[in-house]
């Protein structure tokens, strides 16, 4: 098992590495999070005996459940949160995650803001746009960025960047090229952008972190 996720994540780290000599980007410049939502503590150990130490899940409860005995044996891991959050899961993320992804709405900036202060950490986190226009996404419109992005600032939440899930099956490198735009015009470093299937175009196309699970833990 362990040759094998080994095996995976070689495979995975030159292809990013690739990706990135053809940008002329360092590699350094992205973050490849291996998001191991709905893989159980021993799916996961094996990335981390070879090295992975970014992680990313989907659900709060679910990385609670594996999360801190996995992080007590090792705790120079970092997590991110990367699926939809509910406003009353604002507490339980800051205390667990070190970078939220999916920011996308007024009621969860001020839910946010209210958890940092209280538990008084800052968590870094990326605006989800919905840069499809799909009814069934999360993340913000594209034309209520700006608000949602001056909200969060004013709400003193460390916005990093800005996240997205291309709609499936259409070529994504157009929504990519979008979320670089947007980010860029909002002078913001963070792109998170790409998964298994087309994380190379996406750093291309400026990802400074890409949420990468089937290619590292395999088809479920």
């Amino acid at each position: 098992m362990s040759t094998n996720a080994a095996t995976h994540l070689a495979d995975v780290q030159a292809r990013v590495a690739k990706a990135c000599s053809i940008a002329r980007r360092e590699v350094a410049d992205v973050t490849l999070i291996a998001v191991s939502k709905t893989h159980d503590a021993a799916a996961i150990l094996p990335l981390l005996e070879a090295g992975q130490r970014v992680f990313g899940e989907n659900r709060v409860a679910e990385a609670a459940d594996k999360w801190p005995t996995l992080k007590a044996l090792y705790p120079d891991v970092s997590l991110h949160l990367v699926g939809q959050l509910q406003s009353n899961k604002a507490d339980e993320a800051v205390a667990l995650f070190d970078a939220i992804h999916s920011v996308d709405r007024p009621s969860l900036v001020t839910a946010l803001a209210r958890a940092m202060d209280k538990a008084g950490r800052r968590v870094p986190c990326f605006v989800q746009v919905n840069i499809g226009a799909e009814d069934q996404k999360g993340g913000c419109a594209i034309a209520e960025l700006p608000a949602l992005l001056e909200q969060a600032r004013a709400a003193g939440l460390p916005v990093v960047g800005l996240m997205c899930v291309p709609p499936a099956d259409i070529e994504p490198a157009p929504f990519f090229a979008l979320l670089d735009k947007l980010a860029r015009d909002h002078g913001l470093a963070g792109r998170s952008m790409g998964m298994s299937g087309d994380f190379e175009t996406a750093i291309m196309l400026g990802a400074t972190h890409v949420r990468v699970g089937t290619a590292l833990f395999g088809g479920r």
